[in-house]
């Protein structure tokens, strides 16, 4: 055993020797990345590409919501302005804007026919009526802007002025009947 170990030191003190007669050169440590490393970063690429796909790419039901937003700039109460412009980028996405805030939207189906635009990382949310829009902020609790119409809706909100629309819980008109003879 005392063999092996004087070897190994003689062994190691030749090969330092040697090492402090060689001229020095600056070593630079350069992490070269495994192959494991290397196939990680590219799934997670493909991960995160999938997802933006995937979050990018809406239904048909949606894409038929998208066509009724009324986009552009839509006075509110109290002098707010809430911007609705299309996203270029990808079809059926909006960019909304009021005062500081930004928002990127997209369509939501709903049971009653609203249009409903959300922003779910900011929990924004737009809804437009037939007669008015608002922006509302679900985390906070809050509404962004009320009483936004646009020039559509300016002209709906007349013509509920002049003919209501019916009540859901009044009961629909009965056709009339003919009087038939009976035989």
């Amino acid at each position: 055993m005392k063999l092996i170990l004087t070897a190994a030191l003689c062994a190691l003190a030749s090969s330092l020797a040697l090492a402090q007669d060689a001229p020095k050169k600056p070593v630079k440590a350069t992490p070269t990345p495994t192959s494991s490393r290397m196939q990680l970063k590219s799934a997670a690429k493909n991960v995160a590409a999938g997802i933006e796909a995937a979050e990018a790419a809406l239904t048909p039901g949606e894409m038929a919501i998208a066509e009724r937003v009324q986009v552009g700039p839509v006075p509110c109460e109290l002098g707010t302005t809430v911007t609705l412009l299309a996203d270029a980028k990808y079809p059926g996405y909006f960019n909304v804007h009021v005062k500081n805030l930004k928002y990127r939207m997209f369509p939501v189906e709903t049971s009653t026919g609203a249009i409903r635009l959300e922003d779910k990382k900011a929990g924004a949310v737009w809804l437009q009526l037939g007669n008015k829009s608002m922006l509302m902020n679900q985390k906070l609790g809050q509404r962004l802007a009320d009483e936004c119409m646009s020039p559509q809706q300016v002209a709906m909100a007349q013509t509920l002025k002049t003919q209501p629309a019916q009540s859901m819980f009044d009961a629909p008109a009965k056709p009339a009947v003919a009087d038939v003879p009976a035989k």
